[in-house]
């Protein structure tokens, strides 16, 4: 194709960023293509997806682990001295051999858990709860999040129980996005598999409750989980099951379609892509300055089309064209957005280096890197890691070299 095309290999490589002697090495199969080599080498050479597919991404598992029943299980939650913590479910008889078999254990009454249920204005505080629970998330750890959206979780669990039928339904949909949310901060803690049983959860409470739109959104949530694994053909499968119902809401159709666009990215289909991104836009229009602090999805972006395409173009092969649209877009990330602002701040570098703008990407690393430390996110870590093999085609820039020793400290967060 590079022939077909007219160029020599020094050409290529002054398109692409590469040199002449590794894109040697491949052509010769002496050495393997990295996925944004195929992307790039696909977009110079118009190969319309033909390179991309040739570099398989990594397999992805989206089944949830099996879990015991709702009427049988019992949450475990450790908390420990040094703030490391872990969760398991387990059936009542393991629970209880746990518990007899303890030197010391307390009990937590659930007195007045039944007068409580009956208040509408709990409903109201938990509500609060859980937008401060995401504002939480966008300045902290998951670690920090994760204990207190799993503990309430449970509490609304319960509640749910013992309150009347019109309330009972409102702690279960409120429970189930505190389930979600904790999906969410598992998959950012690098656990992917409890990402995947919370999310689970967190449809079988809103199904509970009658509020059947989750269990559609969790396909979308399901769809990232395989985005960040490199595996297009589950993200566009998944993603457009979740389009397959027109009586969801335009906003969950919106952000399906918007991930079907990340994976045909993924899979070097530029003209899908964009098409997808364009249905997302029409149905997300109008939608960005909805108050409901509960609304499905992020809070933060102006323009979360927009950015979308920027983070595609970038998929696609064509750095260049993503840096000019995130340059933009992450501008307007509001500043207590932290969590936000490291995501896409590490793909907007990631496509300055990758366009050859070495200085500005490390510049621009430097700044987001004691930010992603912050919020200790296995996905934007995924995006670091990617970011440092780009530079590494630098390694004796003056700027690189000054980064890289922050840069390879950052790394040390788990993966997704």
């Amino acid at each position: 194709m590079r022939m077909e095309a007219g160029l020599s290999l020094a050409q290529l490589g002054e398109l692409l960023h590469y040199s002449k002697g590794h894109l040697s090495k491949i052509e010769n199969g002496t050495k393997s293509p990295s996925p944004e080599l195929a992307r790039q080498s696909d977009a110079a050479l118009g190969a319309k997806g033909r390179l991309v597919s040739l570099v398989a991404g990594r397999p992805s598992d989206t089944a949830p682990p099996e879990a015991v029943s709702d009427e049988d299980e019992v949450w475990l939650m450790s908390l420990s001295a040094d703030g490391a913590n872990w969760f398991n479910p387990v059936n009542r008889r393991e629970a209880l051999a746990l518990t007899t078999s303890s030197l010391l254990g307390f009990g937590l009454s659930s007195q007045g858990m039944s007068a409580t249920a009956r208040r509408p204005a709990a409903v109201e505080v938990f509500r609060t709860m859980f937008e401060q629970a995401r504002n939480l998330g966008q300045t902290a750890s998951p670690g920090v999040v994760l204990p207190a959206a799993i503990a309430q979780t449970h509490v609304l669990r319960g509640l749910a129980l013992k309150a009347p039928p019109g309330i009972r339904d409102e702690f279960l949909v409120l429970g189930a996005r505190f389930a979600e949310y904790a999906g969410w901060m598992a998959q950012e803690a690098g656990n992917s598999q409890a990402a995947l049983w919370w999310t689970a959860k967190a449809v079988d409470m809103a199904a509970a409750g009658n509020d059947h739109d989750l269990a559609v959104y969790s396909l979308v949530r399901r769809a990232l989980v395989t985005l960040y694994r490199d595996d297009a053909a589950q993200t566009i499968e998944l993603a457009r099951q979740a389009q397959v119902r027109k009586d969801v809401p335009r906003r969950i159709r919106g952000l399906a379609a918007q991930r079907e666009a990340q994976g045909h990215a993924l899979a070097g289909d530029y003209d899908a892509c964009m098409r997808l991104l364009d249905e997302a836009r029409e149905l997300l229009a109008g939608d960005s300055d909805r108050p409901d602090p509960s609304v499905l999805g992020s809070m933060n972006l102006t323009d979360p089309v927009s950015m979308a395409t920027g983070w595609c173009l970038y998929e696609l092969g064509r750095p260049k064209e993503a840096a000019e649209i995130l340059d933009a877009q992450v501008a307007l990330i509001r500043p207590q957005a932290l969590r936000s602002q490291a995501r896409y701040g590490a793909r907007q570098a990631l496509a300055h280096a990758s366009a050859g703008h070495v200085e500005h990407a490390c510049d621009l690393t430097g700044r987001l890197l004691t930010i992603s430390d912050v919020v200790a996110s296995a996905t934007i870590t995924t995006d670091l890691r990617r970011l440092a093999r780009v530079l590494s085609r630098w390694h004796a820039n003056p700027s690189v070299r000054e980064l890289y020793p922050a840069l390879t400290a950052a790394l040390r967060s788990p993966e997704v």
